[in-house]
């Protein structure tokens, strides 16, 4: 008895074709509605119903019993591999097709885009094949089975087997199959393949293009005269070659020998004879015809050189003609002219060290789970490089084809990453010599469809795989097919970055602190360029200290960027019973075991809208960038070409001076020639120097756009966005504190404010009294970090306050309390309030921390304003949620919203809508009565209809009902963001100690309210 194809490692596939990079044209489109059975497992018997299923398209998106699983890094099911459960969900599809009318008697063959995660292939009752990987297209040769007229397809899917264990990303576990499926006629003679290697000769300026073209064809011989002709675009002459025959062993894959003495000994036995004939009969039917070679070097003197920055390509179309001169088959594809190559501690893209501003990413729909649009596609890179992303790593298997070829076409740096991640066995499946197969097939298919790609800079081995025998023999297999790009592989280097490997060319940790990067980058044993392959951890509200990071990189020789963790927020739409929908995460499906929210990770909502720290890496990516008003008189500001290729022809400026938000003067900006990384003075053009008057605050904020359209942006798109400071008056109290509006001023009578009898502000503005805030509701980072873990075992979430003192005096009252933790650590907190001729109150406060409280997520004060003021107005920095360790990307100016909209819905709710900086906050109704309120100096402020107890308890945003009234927190100190929920907490000076802490603030009543 042998074991089944789905528990047999070794085996990889029966009757699969090579993998190519040839579009084949002439096709039979067979997406759409096919018949469908969900089977409890493989073995199970067809029943005699059948339902309908949309292909592409994962059944666990459909409505079917088997729903989509989330795990991180455990298995969703016990056991060792490669022992599977007794439910494995299959999936058989069946359709009919019509044979077109001229296609009888020609090469047809089955091409399936993806398909989870083993595929076994049937026509009209006969067996075709077997593949395996979720994430790489499988082809097989129906030419000997297809019949005239009406054809039976039956395709089955078989959920968990061997390959699951390989393919333990973190994402969703679906089942089905995932792109397209089609059909598609050549002739007995054709274009098996299509290869062309580019580069630049050393001059960096003219182009090289090896190219070979490969024929297939029956039999044992091609006749004489069949010729390869290749077009490049821009050059007249056309390339032409008669074929050569080569022996087929050069190209193809495993023996079906091979294959089944690797099928044997999943199981111990021999196959019977029958076995063996069987097995090698349906290879030798399905096996690739004998194969031809063609090839050519060219050299194109002034190319047009690819990079990111500048996607020049160029169009190729190669034709094989028959003897008689008719062509006999056409393909085109679309080549870049780039080098590729590691210099000392540098990664090099045509002679130039390009700071690598990655995103990691994965075919990702909020609807279907996998099965991604072109348009959806092209959507999500457009996306990135609006927000100046200029590299993608496809986490972790080869990404959609077409996303490569929006990729070359749009501009982006990729690592191209083989579907290899044993997360949960990665310290013996890579030496299991049983996967070895799978190894070497995984990568070594994903670089012969890719090959062709010049936004291809480097492949990866997988992800999160340890390291062993089985990856040193994938990396020996391509550094030998391809020289001309890097290796990439964490695992490699994790326990010891100076370690002499020969898997990777390039360092790239995962998750290291800022000082762990730059200290190795300067202490002499760095071998290779440091780039992140996983950093800063998009989870919920996070991303702090995006700046540092780029702080360190920029400035430290031996660092060159890394590949933010990730793109999507993978929450999947989920209907409730009563109609209404959210987005799922681990365990909203009844999935057990899961890892929760852990795949909330994002910088994007699973509907593509940017989360606020997109627009940190924005700014923080932006391709120039002023670094200072050289001279204020007379209106030049010097700035810096940041980007590695263009100057900034491609761009227009203009400026705007803003004082204390008031707009006060704009104008164009003159741009200078720069050549990248030069620096010259840019004129203000209609500038005046301003005279600011006492505690006046002036901003320049100068916006960059693009001066015609591109294929990503429209003509006048804003690129970057910056802010320099142009002084201020002599300092005032940022109140306005003065006799003439309404203050208390001191040495005069107190004007009395009302206290209830626990000593709390009554004022009709007020639905809830300010009272001394130390909790925030936890965020993702606080949570997954055990950060918050520790805050509760101080109480911190378990606060009472106890009035101690009430003193009346001529010119203020002050109130002394204590609150108290849950566990009995006591906070000393004093406020002083002086009652306002116009109503209002002004309030100083003094909190006495004491050292058991080691870290805090604030400290401030949170107060309740009466409901029906949904109008905001601030100023301050904005218009997007910032905090002390993510604020690079706000801009200081007056910005108007609402309250509900100052909350950032974060799927699983937690601390957010803060804005920092803040020198005044204004709410107002319709009739414009409302309330402003001003700390003493700029603080962090948020507002909104929830409490922190709301934030804290919800699990989905959509559980949150939103209170009338508005809570305000105005705080002292606000604790950094960090990204501990996997990497590093926030640096030191945004972490919140025990201590004494002083602010005041004003409470105005506006328009007689």
């Amino acid at each position: 008895m042998h074991p089944a194809p789905w528990t047999a490692p070794e085996l990889v596939q029966l009757g699969r074709l090579p993998m190519h990079s040839v579009a084949h044209d002439e096709r039979l489109e067979l997406d759409g509605r096919w018949r469908f059975q969900l089977l409890a497992t493989p073995d199970a018997e067809l029943g005699a119903t059948w339902s309908e299923i949309a292909v592409p398209g994962a059944w666990t998106m459909q409505g079917f019993a088997d729903l989509p699983h989330y795990t991180n890094v455990q298995m969703p099911f016990p056991g060792l591999p490669p022992h599977l459960p007794a439910a494995n969900p299959t999936g058989v599809y069946e359709r009919t097709f019509e044979l077109p009318a001229g296609w009888a008697g020609r090469r047809i063959v089955l091409h399936v885009g993806a398909a989870e995660s083993v595929l076994i292939a049937e026509l009209n009752d006969r067996e075709v094949g077997i593949s395996k990987d979720s994430h790489l297209a499988a082809e097989f040769d129906l030419s000997a089975l297809v019949q005239p007229g009406s054809n039976t397809l039956r395709l089955t899917v078989v959920k968990w087997s061997d390959a699951t264990f390989v393919e333990d990303q973190d994402q969703w576990w679906h089942g089905g199959i995932t792109r397209s499926v089609f059909l598609y006629r050549t002739g007995p003679v054709f274009l098996a393949d299509v290869r062309a290697d580019t580069g630049l000769t050393d001059d960096l300026t003219t182009g090289t293009l090896d190219l070979h073209a490969l024929v297939g064809f029956p039999g044992d011989a091609l006749e004489p005269g069949w010729t390869v002709e290749a077009r490049l675009e821009g050059v007249a002459v056309p390339l032409t070659a008669a074929v050569r025959s080569i022996d087929p062993h050069e190209l193809m894959g495993w023996t079906a020998g091979d294959q089944r003495l690797m099928y044997q000994h999943a199981s111990g036995m021999p196959m019977s004879a029958q076995e063996a004939e069987v097995w090698d009969g349906v290879h030798r039917r399905l096996a690739p015809p004998r194969d031809g070679l063609v090839g050519w070097h060219l050299e194109v003197p002034d190319a047009a050189v690819w990079s990111a920055e500048e996607p020049n390509l160029y169009g190729l179309t190669v034709t094989l003609r028959a003897p008689d001169g008719s062509i006999a088959e056409e393909t085109s594809l679309r080549i870049g002219f780039r080098r590729v190559e590691i210099v000392g501690l540098d990664l090099l893209i045509n002679g130039e060290r390009v700071f690598i501003r990655g995103v990691n990413r994965h075919d990702f729909d909020q609807h279907t789970g996998r099965t991604i649009s072109r348009d959806g596609l092209r959507a999500d890179l457009v996306l990135m490089k609006q927000f100046g992303f200029n590299a993608v790593r496809t986490s972790h298997y080869p990404n959609d084809p077409a996303f490569v070829e929006l990729a070359d076409e749009l501009g982006l740096y990729v690592i191209d990453e083989a579907d290899i991640e044993t997360h949960a066995f990665q310290s013996t499946l890579c030496d299991d010599h049983r996967y070895l197969g799978a190894w070497v097939d995984r990568v070594s298919r994903m670089a012969q469809r890719d090959k062709n790609h010049p936004s291809i800079i480097a492949w990866s081995l997988g992800n999160e795989s340890g390291h062993g025998l089985n990856h040193e023999a994938a990396a020996a297999w391509l550094r030998r097919y391809d020289p001309s790009r890097p290796l990439h592989y964490e695992g490699a280097i994790r326990y010891d970055w100076a370690s002499d490997q020969g898997v990777t060319d390039i360092l790239c940790p995962m998750y290291p602190p800022i000082a762990s990067i730059v200290d190795h980058a300067r202490s002499g044993k760095q071998r290779h360029p440091l780039i992140m392959c996983e950093y800063q951890h998009a989870m919920g509200n996070s991303n702090g200290t995006l700046g540092e990071y780029w702080d360190a990189i920029e400035s430290t020789p031996g660092l060159q960027g890394g590949f933010i963790w990730e793109f999507w927020d993978h929450g999947l739409v989920q209907t409730l019973p009563d109609g209404t929908t959210r987005w799922a995460y681990g365990g909203d499906f009844g999935d057990s075991p899961n890892d929760g929210n852990f795949c909330l990770d994002g910088l994007v909502w699973p509907d593509r809208r940017p989360k606020p720290a997109m627009w940190e890496h924005k700014a923080i990516a932006a391709p120039v960038r002023p670094t200072g008003l050289h001279d204020r008189r007379a209106g030049i500001v010097e700035v810096v070409n940041r980007q590695a290729f263009l100057d900034l022809r491609w761009l227009r400026a203009r400026w705007e001076l803003t004082i204390d938000g008031d707009p006060a003067g704009s104008g164009d900006v003159v741009l200078p020639e720069l050549d990248p990384g030069d620096r010259g003075p840019a004129l203000l053009h209609g500038w005046k120097d301003p005279s600011l008057a006492p505690g006046a605050e002036g901003w320049l904020t100068i916006r960059f756009v693009t001066a015609t359209a591109a294929a990503w942006a429209p003509a006048g798109f804003e690129v970057a966005a910056a802010q320099l400071a142009v002084g201020s008056g002599t300092v005032a109290d940022p109140r306005g504190a003065g006799s003439g509006d309404g203050a208390a001023t001191s040495g005069r009578a107190a004007i009395p404010v009302e206290l209830d009898g626990d000593g709390l502000l009554v004022h009709r503005l007020l639905a809830a009294p300010p009272t001394l805030a130390l909790w925030r509701a936890p965020t993702d980072n606080d949570r997954f970090g055990g950060i918050a873990d520790g805050w509760r075992s101080g109480g911190l979430d378990r606060i009472e306050r106890r009035l101690v003192a009430i003193e009346r005096g001529a010119e203020a009252t002050v109130v002394r309390s204590e609150y108290r933790t849950g566990t009995g650590i006591v906070v000393r907190h004093e406020q002083t309030l002086r009652g306002r001729s116009d109503g209002g109150v002004d309030i100083e406060e003094v909190a006495e921390l004491p050292a058991e409280l080691p870290d805090l997520p604030r400290v401030g004060t949170v107060l309740a304003i009466v409901p029906g003021l949904e109008a905001a107005e601030w100023l301050g920095s904005g218009p997007h949620e910032t905090y002390p360790d993510r604020r690079r990307s706000g801009l200081i100016g007056r910005w108007t919203s609402t309250v509900s909209e100052l909350y950032t819905p974060y799927v699983r709710p937690q601390e957010s809508g803060g804005r920092a900086d803040v020198h005044w906050l204004e709410l107002r109704d319709a009739t414009g009565r409302g309330v402003r309120i001003i700390p003493d100096r700029p603080r962090q402020l948020s507002a909104t209809h929830y409490r922190a107890e709301d934030l804290a308890t919800a699990t989905h945003d959509v559980e949150l009902t939103p209170r009338p009234e508005t809570i305000v927190h105005l705080d002292a100190a606000h604790r950094g963001l960090g990204t501990a929920s996997c990497g590093p907490d926030t640096l030191p000076e945004y972490k919140i100690g025990p201590g004494t802490y002083v602010w005041s603030w004003s409470l105005r009543p506006l328009a007689g309210g």
